[in-house]
């Protein structure tokens, strides 16, 4: 048996973690004069062995190339997160850069063991390391402030909105472990096998091997079923750390916990999408297989016109069924069943879009949350995907990015 809870502290409502956020200018100031939080930092009191997962877009930026070629099967008790510049795309010079700023902060700080560094922003430019390296000044990283988890979590904004961060607490039988996280993201956001970026940490002493299978089975139904823009960033990356302080442990209750913390954060990340005002979840049923629903699932939270139908709240399901008609699944007009969450607007070759159908259905549009159902009448296969409408403020974020 066991219970779970909210509770506050982010990151860093485990025992043993510490993450902060500082200003080192990357970002500038804001409307007020104050200076912007652009760079933060995680630190583990225990070297251990991060489980992660990695964007399959093949230039993946270079702190993913580092992290492979220097930590891999190592451990580590120091992340370093910097925003507005991805250092994608800058080839062995942006690796090298990787080091010299990670070098640079051993010497600041002799206590770091095999530091990674984490990116996000700007593709194509190379990062500003004077500024990176002399924030390093700024690290407290044994303060333990109460809002330093706060500080961190708005620190790896880009674009987002608002911040997104998740703590949690499991009470077992023989004591309780503390599960906490902080992401970021709004734009870019088609992950293969991760979200833009996520860090999650643990005090539960979880088994190496039931840490990665957890992870995996997680990102399936969070991060790798949501979709902004239907775009993958050079820099997609999710980070598990787990130092058993707890010294308890429940593998059910693990990952519950874990899908809890997970599924909430990828919905933030739909509900941020760069002008973003609906969140829709895509459920397939009764596909061929699993693997058909997914690809359909994802084909309508990635169609354009479906994007701006619901920004417009028209209830256009044509473009519903067009859309797995395109996606390639198997699947016939007579068996095809589709509802705006319980209103159906065509029913196995039978339209029900008559006017007082189409209200209803546009009522329903008028929500910030609701749910596309599309039954295909082909097998028992499943899946739910997630997105969000498409908007001029999408348009106006995206076309002046670099500013």
């Amino acid at each position: 048996m066991f219970e779970i809870f909210p509770i506050d502290g982010g990151v860093n409502a485990p025992q043993g973690f510490y993450a902060d956020g500082v200003s080192a200018g990357l970002k500038g100031k804001d409307s007020s004069g104050v200076d912007l939080l652009d760079i933060a930092f995680l630190y583990s009191k225990e070297p251990l062995q991060p489980i992660v997962s990695f964007t399959n877009n093949r230039f993946p930026a270079a702190p993913i190339t580092h992290f492979k070629q220097y930590v891999q099967g190592k451990k580590s008790n120091f992340v370093l997160i910097n925003t507005k510049n991805a250092n994608a795309m800058t080839g062995q010079r942006g690796v090298q850069d990787v080091v010299e700023i990670l070098e640079s902060l051993k010497q600041e700080f002799p206590f770091v063991e095999n530091p990674i560094m984490s990116s996000t922003g700007v593709i194509g430019q190379y990062l500003p390391k004077e500024k990176i390296k002399a924030s390093f000044k700024l690290f407290k990283p044994f303060e333990n402030d109460k809002d330093a988890h706060t500080r961190a979590a708005n620190a790896i904004r880009t674009t987002d909105a608002f911040s997104k961060e998740i703590a949690l607490k499991v009470k077992l039988e023989e004591g309780e472990f503390h599960i906490g996280a902080m992401a970021k993201g709004a734009g870019m956001i088609q992950p293969s096998l991760a979200t833009m970026l996520c860090f999650i940490t643990t005090d539960a002493k979880i088994v190496e091997s039931h840490a990665k299978e957890a992870l995996q089975e997680c990102l399936k139904n969070s991060f790798n079923a949501i979709s902004v823009d239907g775009d993958t960033s050079t820099n997609d990356s999710v980070f598990l750390f787990a130092n058993g302080y707890s010294g308890v442990y429940d593998k059910d209750a693990f990952k519950e916990a874990l899908q809890i913390v997970m599924h909430k954060l990828a919905l933030d990340i739909v509900r941020d999408g760069e002008g973003a005002t609906r969140v829709v979840a895509f459920d397939v049923r009764n596909a061929m297989n699993e693997a058909q629903a997914m690809k359909a699932a994802k084909a309508l939270s990635n169609s354009l016109l479906v994007k701006t139908a619901i920004f417009g709240g028209d209830p256009n399901w044509g473009r519903i069924a067009s859309t797995i008609g395109a996606s390639g699944v198997d699947s016939a007009q007579e068996r095809l069943k589709i509802a705006f969450d319980d209103v159906v607007v065509f029913d196995k070759g039978e339209i029900c879009f008559d006017e007082i159908m189409e209200a209803k259905a546009a009522e329903v549009m008028k929500q910030e949350s609701f749910k596309i159902t599309c039954d295909l009448g082909m097998g028992e296969g499943s899946f739910v995907a997630y997105g969000c409408d498409l908007g001029y403020r999408y348009v106006e974020i995206n076309a002046d990015y670099r500013s």
